[in-house]
């Protein structure tokens, strides 16, 4: 086994009393990046950002002619890209279908409580060192690229290769391995502390919390789910982590195994410091200004609903290291699952579908030029070109 970043030694030792085997394996994906395309950004990283947003995009939109001048390297890595002998794309059906049933509790689940442990993990390292999530309207666009991923993924053959869900995750793909390249030669990533940016290990927990703990999330915010649509969201999103670079290796094949993936990583992993709470934070002040609230008043409400419901779901030993506020919790869940249940029943589900669907447009980011594949040119946020 490779060296053990510094800050995962007391992680590992937890891990090991539970799953020897698997914590040896998360760990050693701390060091792991995307094999196939970080050599690929290492060989272009001298093209400007106007030619690397030229031919990511001719690649991602199979324009043949337009990625005719690109660089080998990169011409290569989408000729070689390949589906996975177990993709389904029928498998999907059934939780597109649920999704779109139950938007809301899904929506709510996602921002208060994937997104959110997504970031009680040294991810957020990552993120607190480029500046990408700061303050309210960094993390508002945040918030709503992540909006706009979660509705193409789950738009009706969305994740096919022509789908907007499809070019989303793999846009998603390229940020990362951006971010890992400027990172790695900024001589502001601790690598021998910290392991790789935006390592696999935490891109494959990622998809645990986005598949398995959303799903977790949503019932208990009153979402319904039964097992075919359970399973089919699992097979969307562990598509969606492949066509992302999430190594097989470390990319759950069933809920079980995406279960046990997030209980050992989650030993494994430091608790949350000052970056992750900085980061989750942000993104709760953000959803205010996300949903278009104006009146403060009223966006001190929200955020104080979105406290208390996130507190709940992901459990108050996070929400205390996350520093978030000692907000009452008591019956928040259950309320919130009344009022739902009421909404539904005064409504027909095509009227529920409809506005559901109305709903996560509004708050999702639709750029005027369409689908943009820039990419970050500076390691900083602040003093890299708008992407």
């Amino acid at each position: 086994m490779t060296s053990i970043p510094s800050a995962y030694t007391e992680g590992y030792a937890r891990g090991r009393l539970a799953d020897a085997s698997l914590a040896e394996r998360y760990v050693e994906h701390t060091r792991v990046g995307d094999a196939t395309l970080d050599p690929v950004m290492e060989e272009i990283a001298s093209l400007s950002q106007n030619d690397l947003h030229r031919f990511i995009k001719a690649g991602i939109d199979e324009d043949e002619a337009g990625l005719r001048e690109a660089p080998a390297a990169l011409r290569d890595f989408f000729k070689n890209l390949e589906e996975p002998t177990w993709l389904d794309y029928d498998a999907f059906n059934a939780g597109v279908r649920a999704f779109h049933a139950n938007t809301t509790n899904m929506l709510v689940a996602f921002v208060c409580g994937t997104l959110i442990e997504g970031f009680s993990t040294m991810i957020a390292k990552s993120f607190a060192t480029t500046g990408r999530v700061l303050n309210r309207s960094t993390a508002r666009r945040r918030l709503m690229q992540n909006n706009r991923h979660l509705l193409e993924v789950f738009f009706p053959g969305g994740m096919r290769r022509d789908g907007d869900g499809w070019k989303l995750s793999m846009r998603v793909r390229f940020v990362h391995a951006r971010v890992r390249y400027l990172l790695a030669h900024s001589g502001a990533w601790r690598a021998e502390s910290w392991g790789t940016p935006v390592s696999a290990a935490h891109l494959g927990y990622a998809m645990t919390v986005f598949s398995m703990r959303l799903l977790e999330h949503s019932i208990a915010l009153g979402a319904l789910f039964n097992r075919e649509e359970r399973d089919s969201v699992m097979a969307v999103w562990r598509y969606a982590g492949y066509v992302m670079g999430v190594p097989e290796t470390i990319l759950y094949t069933t809920e079980r195994d995406a279960r046990r993936l997030f209980e050992i990583g989650h030993l494994c992993e430091p608790p949350p410091d000052v970056d992750s709470a900085s980061m989750a934070n942000a993104l709760i002040e953000a959803i205010p200004v996300t949903a278009g609230v104006s009146d403060a008043s009223e966006q001190r409400a929200l955020r104080t609903l979105a406290y208390s419901l996130s507190r709940p779901l992901i459990g108050n030993r996070v929400a205390d290291d996350l520093l978030f506020p000692k907000t009452r919790t008591t019956g928040a869940l259950f309320a919130y699952r009344l009022k739902q249940r009421f909404q539904r029943l005064r409504k027909s589900q095509q009227v529920v579908r409809s506005e559901n669907f109305s709903q996560l447009l509004q708050i999702s980011v639709y750029d005027e030029q369409g689908m943009s594949y820039r990419l970050p040119d500076h390691v900083y946020s602040k003093k890299s070109s708008h992407w």
